[in-house]
């Protein structure tokens, strides 16, 4: 009953250390997705789906943490699973990708493994909701912020047909990003984990979550360089 792509990128920072960036970014005809489908560490990330075992999500990334691959944690964990064939886990780690879809998934139900990315479906429309999707996030420009380009792969599959239950009009919408620049959640820019929990319009109002919680904070910093430099210049003033 979702859809959902997983991701992850290296990238230079401005000090010339390399990082790494995951991110999910999940959709559904029902509420609440983001309290069961994305799960993301600075090790990797991880989406789980169909009938949800949300245990997988939150071992798979405590197992990237410890050191293991992606392919081999979401196997070991789908091997213990008593309900595997109802379940869809996917995901990436820094050095590799992982996805399964089992035989007892909602038709129509499918994943796909690329270049830093997995992607999964099930109760879609057909095989051309994920094709959008990958589409989408393989020729988005790198230069553009990883959320936002999670959102417009969320948003091609959407509009190719997505999920196939048109008569729940309840839908939902999450994106988590991390960072290993900024592994503390406590840190991370809160743009980076956004949730539409209940909507008719639940990636538009992603999207327009995304856009607003980052005007919201370059306004802030403005102030408080503003702020900052008045506080300074007023120290100075007192000392001469």
């Amino acid at each position: 009953m979702t859809f959902s792509i997983c991701v992850h990128e290296s990238y230079t920072d401005d000090e010339g250390e390399e990082q790494d960036r995951f991110g999910v970014a999940v959709t559904t005809r029902l509420a609440g997705v983001g309290t069961l489908c994305p799960f993301v560490n600075e090790h990797g990330a991880v989406a789980t789906q169909s009938l949800v075992n949300v245990s997988l999500g939150e071992r798979g990334i405590e197992y990237l943490a410890d050191g293991l691959a992606v392919e081999d944690t979401l196997e070991a964990l789908l091997n213990a699973d008593d309900g595997r064939e109802t379940r869809q886990l996917h995901g990436v780690d820094a050095e590799g990708t992982f996805a399964f879809s089992g035989d007892e998934c909602g038709d129509w139900y499918g994943d796909a493994e690329g270049e830093g990315y997995t992607v999964a479906g099930n109760l879609l429309t057909g095989p051309e909701v994920l094709d959008a999707v990958a589409t989408t996030w393989e020729a988005a420009a790198d230069d553009d912020p990883l959320p936002a380009r999670l959102i417009a792969a969320l948003a091609a599959g959407h509009e190719t047909g997505g999920d196939k239950r048109e008569e729940l009009t309840v839908q939902s919408a999450a994106l988590k990003v991390v960072d290993t620049a900024h592994p503390d959640p406590a840190t991370a820019p809160y743009q980076h984990d956004l949730r539409v929990d209940a909507s008719e319009t639940p990636i538009a109002d992603l999207r327009e979550t995304y856009e607003l919680a980052v005007q919201s904070h370059e306004t802030a910093m403005e102030l408080y360089e503003d702020a900052y430099e008045d506080d300074a210049m007023d120290e100075a003033e007192g000392v001469e």
